[in-house]
């Protein structure tokens, strides 16, 4: 048997280790909570009270541990990285920063105005790569902050766009006159689709500019129904066939082009191609401005996003193009439009 005094030093062994990791644990937590006050410094934010800080201290804390964890061992295209929407759960997320609605699909118009043909169907030959930013059709990143607006973003990138292309003008056009007066199906701040969008402009003779109504992220009183003060039009709008990557790769290389996506694992993408399965529960709506090819043959997307330049690549990304997936990756070519000058 050991004696009383090798008992002790194995006790005080045991001791010093607890004390060793106990002191451990708290100088983590030390530094993810100073992590977390220089993430609140830098993105300006406050809780309204200590419980709802811890609240959002848990849900930071998981979601850098993810991130760090993800950039370590995923061998994927693409990275992650702590930006502004991290103290949101996915669910959160989700629910405030996307808002393409599905539901409203059942209220889609029938306009007389949107053709049923596709007329880039006969286009034999397109380029391998395309960016509308540099013929200028693309205006600065907005963001839409904490309101299930992207249908309006998606929808007026894409008349911007156009906008450009057939008359040499560029524009930043107004989508808080689509939050409030485009009520023709879509919910404001909780949800819409873009065809009510580009039938709203085409009824109203027009959509006035950023300047003349710029945005509030909430839902407000329609102010602007008069056919003065109108910067661009629109005279009808198109649906790009279906589950057509190709189709789509014909319509992105005339114009830019609004498109619905599964934004499930957007939330913290920063930089590279996007290439998780991420389903095909459409809930966000985006802007496809181009397309190309990466040093290592990988196929993307270029998307224009509205969630600011702090959010992956300055505010645009890239999906996976030519995808296993009949829907494209992220439901991307399930249910793309653009809209038409004639």
């Amino acid at each position: 048997m050991g004696s009383t005094s090798d008992f002790a030093i194995v006790a005080l062994l045991i001791l010093g280790t607890w004390a060793s990791q106990a002191m451990s644990r708290t100088s983590l937590e030390a530094a993810s909570a100073k992590k977390h006050e220089e993430w609140m410094a830098q993105y300006g934010r406050t809780y309204s009270d200590n419980a709802e800080k811890e609240k959002r201290f848990k849900i930071f804390n998981d979601n850098v541990n993810f991130i760090e964890q993800f950039n370590k061992y995923r061998n994927r295209t693409y990275k992650m990285r702590v930006n502004g929407l991290a103290d949101l759960t996915k669910e959160e997320f989700l629910s405030q920063f996307t808002g393409f609605d599905v539901s409203a699909c059942s209220s889609r118009p029938v306009p007389g105005r949107k053709s049923k043909s596709f007329r880039y169907e006969n286009l034999t030959e397109v380029p391998s790569i395309v960016d509308w930013r540099k013929q200028g059709a693309v205006t600065p990143i907005k963001n839409q902050r904490r309101c299930g607006s992207c249908w309006a973003f998606s929808a007026v990138a894409a008349v911007e766009g156009i906008t450009k292309i057939k008359t040499g003008k560029q524009v930043s056009l107004s989508e808080q006159q689509l939050v409030d007066c485009a009520t023709n199906g879509n919910h404001g701040c909780q949800g819409g689709l873009m065809d009510n969008a580009f039938e709203y402009i085409i009824q109203n003779k027009g959509i006035t500019s950023e300047d003349e109504y710029p945005y509030e992220a909430m839902d407000g009183t329609c102010k602007s129904n008069q056919k003065d003060g109108v910067a661009a039009h629109i005279t009808g709008y198109e649906e790009v066939p279906s589950n057509s990557e190709e189709a789509l790769q014909k319509a992105v290389y005339v114009q830019p082009v609004s498109v619905s996506v599964d934004a499930t694992n957007f939330q913290f993408y920063s930089e590279g191609v996007l290439s998780d399965d991420c389903g095909t529960r459409l809930n966000h709506g985006v802007t496809i401005i181009g397309y190309g090819t990466t040093e290592d043959n990988t196929k993307y997307w270029l998307v224009k996003n509205s969630w600011g330049e702090d959010w992956g690549e300055k505010g645009y990304m890239r999906i996976l193009r030519d995808s296993d997936s009949p829907g494209g990756q992220c439901g991307i070519a399930m249910d793309a439009s653009y809209p038409i000058i004639a």
